[in-house]
């Protein structure tokens, strides 16, 4: 076979390093990119900040008209929170620990009670329970400290921090911590008597709300079980719950929406885009032929600097895109909530702003959005879609709002069972699968009918 020459065109697309940290800072959340950005001005003497009155914003009429203006600048825009927007919340809080020990201070403890004590409460957990057996604790405080404390002993001690505040804490199980509260309430209360003994003997029927059982074994009728649980009811399973940290979930949004003049706005988050320039002075270094040895070094890092700012630029303007994308097709659930959620698939976005599906995941995760309705993530606008009797299309979400709605309406003496909940969103043109509707009750972690049911 003779050697020959032949010709080929291809595209191919080259990921250069300047399109890598572009995709990089895509996906990044606000969080993690102020920290790029602190290390790149950290690493690059050319980068530095700058304040800005740019503005980037898009706005849709209701007729999904666009006047779509934004600067691919990072400058902040001139939107600003009013009192009722606060991004941040929150307060002290003592822990639970704190507060017992500030008790146990107050008390009259013997220097070896003390001891025990200061081991109980750092064994009891954030639910307020102990969460190691008590023999546990007195062998391992014997084995620290060379003492010889008796079981008994530490049980007296244990019984006096179980009536701290709040009342029931320490205790070893719900039945002791349901059962020490009770008793820490007046002998008149109503019955109290039938309280303690539901909750000493019949935990497991209360757990399962066997009201028929509990009925026979109470020898009560269901106006006084209703009476009974209704105390019970009222007590406190988990003590120390009043002392957990909230988690820190709160998010500083990166794209903010609100309607003014019947319009829907979309701006970014000038609070999350801090302007970045390229340092004039080092610049101006590159003129002076006498600076020759630098310039090599300076004209790097400018051009380190400007590829930077201009992949930050390239990243608020496709979120700006897709955040404007998503209002315009979502316009019902900004107006109406999520029951009128329409379907909405990464396709449909990619298609409206032409570009790639991996794009539109990137952007969309970890990216929050500030609206009259709430804080959410982007993602969350996307749901699947299940067809209607009237040809249409409902998305998942909007499913899930009606079954919420259906189940806080219901009786709750006689709950809606799923085969019911799947016969009502029939009768509204959803044809939904009994264990679709089950599936999705479980994601709303709302608990089976037979478990809805309540006397009271």
């Amino acid at each position: 076979m003779k050697p020959s020459l032949q010709f080929k065109m291809s595209q191919q697309l080259a990921m250069t390093p300047q399109l890598q940290q572009a995709i990089k800072l895509l996906q990044l959340s606000t969080l993690e990119l102020h920290q790029e950005i602190q290390q790149a001005l950290a690493e690059n003497p050319l980068l530095e900040l700058e304040g800005s009155d740019a503005e980037g914003e898009a706005s849709i009429t209701e007729e999904h008209e666009w006047d779509h203006q934004y600067s691919a600048g990072i400058g902040q825009a001139s939107y600003r929170y009013d009192g009722e927007d606060t991004l941040y919340e929150g307060e002290t809080q003592t822990s639970l620990r704190d507060h017992l020990l500030w008790q146990l201070q107050l008390s009259p403890f013997t220097d070896t009670d003390t001891l025990i004590a200061i081991a109980i409460i750092d064994a009891i957990d954030n639910a307020g329970y102990l969460s190691q057996p008590l023999a546990e604790i007195v062998a391992g405080l014997n084995q620290q400290h060379g003492l010889d404390i008796e079981l008994d002993e530490a049980q007296v001690v244990l019984k006096r921090i179980q009536h701290f505040d709040p009342i029931g804490v320490g205790a070893q199980d719900v039945t002791e911590c349901l059962t020490i509260q009770l008793q820490h309430c007046s002998p008149t209360t109503p019955w109290r008597a039938e309280a303690l003994l539901a909750v000493n003997e019949h935990i497991a029927l209360l757990g399962t709300r066997d009201y028929r059982q509990l009925m026979r074994k109470l020898r009560v009728t269901e106006a006084e079980l209703a009476a009974i649980i209704a105390l019970i009811q009222s007590l406190s399973p988990r003590p120390g719950e009043a002392f957990e940290a909230a988690p820190d979930d709160y998010v500083i949004p990166d794209v903010l929406v609100h309607k003014k003049n019947n319009r829907w706005i979309v701006k970014l988050n000038p609070e999350t885009m801090p302007k970045l320039k390229v340092n004039q002075y080092y610049l101006d270094l590159c003129q002076d032929s006498s600076h020759g040895e630098d310039v090599s070094y300076i004209r790097q890092h400018a051009q380190d600097a400007k590829w930077f700012i201009r992949s930050i630029e390239s990243r608020n303007e496709t979120l700006l895109k897709v955040a404007t994308a998503i209002v315009q097709r979502q316009q019902a659930f900004f107006e109406y909530g999520e029951e009128a959620m329409k379907p909405m698939v990464l396709t449909d976005i990619a298609d409206a702003i032409e570009m790639h599906e991996s794009t539109i995941s990137r952007v969309t995760t970890q990216k929050y959005m500030h609206s009259p309705r709430g804080v959410f993530e982007l993602k969350y606008f996307f749901s699947s879609q299940l067809a209607t009797e009237s040809g249409g299309d409902a998305s998942s979400t909007a499913i899930r709002a009606l079954l919420k709605k259906l189940i806080a309406a219901e009786n709750p003496k006689k709950p809606l069972s799923d085969s019911k909940l799947t016969e009502l969103l029939a009768e509204q043109g959803i044809q939904v699968a009994r264990r679709t509707i089950a599936k999705y009750r479980e994601a709303l972690n709302i608990p089976p009918s037979s478990q809805r049911k309540r006397l009271i």
